[in-house]
C-alpha cells in the first residue's frame, strides 16, 4: 500500500473517530476540573514554557534507548553475553522515557483537527503496544529460559515503535502537527504599508488585513491599536474570529491558545510559539505596519 493510501485509510476509520470523539474530551475536562492549576499542567505539557512543543523532545529518549537495546541485543544473541545487562538497562530507560512521550503526547493530541486527531490516535496506540511489549520483555529477561523470548518480544517491539515513529514523523511534515503556522514563505512588508482606514477598526474589535502577502490581526484596545500575525501559531486558526479578552489578549477561536496583544507571547497554550509582532502607526488617518 502506498504512503498516501495508508495514511488516507487511517484518517477514514470511523472506529478512530468514535474513539477519539470519547477519549479527548474527557482528557480536555480532566485539566478544566482542576482549574488553574489544571491549565498550568496542561500548558507545561504542551511545552509553553519551552517555546517548542515538548512531546518530540521525549520522544527520543525511548527511541533512542531502544535502539541502543536492539544492537546490544543483536550482539547478544551472536554470543556476546556481556552487554545482557547494557540492554537490560536500555528497555528501562526506554520504559521511563516512554510514559513522559504518552502523557506529552496525548496532551498534544487533545487539540488536533479530525484527520490529524485519527492518525494521531493511532500513532499512540501503536506507541502503547511497543511499550507493552517492551515491559513484558524485561520481565522476561530476568529468567534465563525466557531470555530468547523476551529479546525476540523487544524485536516486535522495535518494529511497531518504528511504525509508530513514521506516523508521527507524518503528523509532523505531512499534517503540520506541533509546527509554527506563522513561519510562512509569504514575504512581510519592509517597511510601514498602510492596511486599514482608523475609522474603519473601532474600540473592542478586530480586523483582519493584508500586509502584502501577509494576514495581519489588528486589535483596538483601551484606545491602542495592536498588530500581529493573524494566523495562530498552533494550527493556523484565524485569530480575528477569536475574542478579546481582558488584559490585552486574544483567544484563538480554534483551540483556545491565548496571546499578548502587546508582545505576541504566549499567554495559554495549546500553542508553544509566539505570535510575530508588528509596529503600528497612524498617519493621515491611515493604520500603518511594519515587522517590529
Amino acid at each position: 500500500m502506498e504512503q498516501k493510501s495508508l495514511i488516507e485509510t487511517i484518517e477514514k476509520q470511523e472506529w478512530l473517530e468514535t474513539t477519539g470523539d470519547a477519549i479527548q474530551p474527557a482528557v480536555l475536562n480532566a485539566f478544566e476540573a482542576a482549574g488553574e492549576s489544571g491549565r498550568c499542567v496542561k500548558d507545561a505539557l504542551h511545552g509553553t514554557w519551552l517555546g517548542h512543543p515538548l512531546h518530540p523532545a521525549i520522544t527520543d529518549v525511548p527511541i533512542g534507548s531502544w535502539t541502543t537495546a536492539a544492537v546490544l541485543d543483536t550482539m547478544e544473541l551472536m554470543g556476546e553475553k556481556k552487554y545482557a545487562r547494557g540492554a537490560d538497562a536500555a528497555i528501562a530507560v526506554g520504559l521511563v522515557g516512554a510514559v513522559g512521550a504518552a502523557i506529552t503526547g496525548l496532551t498534544d493530541w487533545t487539540a488536533t483537527n479530525k484527520g490529524m486527531r485519527n492518525v494521531g490516535l493511532m500513532h499512540g496506540m501503536l506507541n502503547a503496544g511497543a511499550t507493552a511489549l517492551y515491559l513484558t520483555s524485561l520481565v522476561l529477561r530476568r529468567r534465563k529460559e525466557t531470555r530468547k523470548t523476551a529479546i525476540g518480544l523487544s524485536m516486535l517491539g522495535y518494529g511497531v515503535v518504528s511504525a509508530g515513529a513514521y506516523l508521527g514523523g507524518h503528523l509532523v511534515f505531512g499534517m503540520q502537527t506541533g509546527v509554527d503556522h506563522t513561519a510562512t514563505s509569504a514575504e512581510p512588508p519592509a517597511d510601514f504599508v498602510a492596511v486599514l482606514a482608523e475609522s474603519e477598526l473601532e474600540e473592542n474589535t478586530m480586523r483582519c488585513v493584508q500586509a502584502g502577502e501577509v494576514p495581519i490581526l489588528l486589535a483596538r484596545k483601551e484606545g491602542q491599536i495592536y498588530a500581529l500575525a493573524h494566523t495562530c501559531s498552533h494550527l493556523g486558526g484565524p485569530l480575528s474570529e477569536g475574542e478579546l479578552l481582558e488584559g490585552l489578549r486574544v483567544k484563538c477561536p480554534w483551540h483556545g491558545s491565548v496571546f499578548s496583544l502587546e508582545d505576541g507571547s504566549v499567554a495559554e497554550g495549546p500553542a508553544t510559539a509566539p505570535q510575530p509582532k508588528y509596529e503600528v502607526r497612524t498617519i493621515a488617518g491611515q493604520i500603518e505596519v511594519r515587522p517590529v
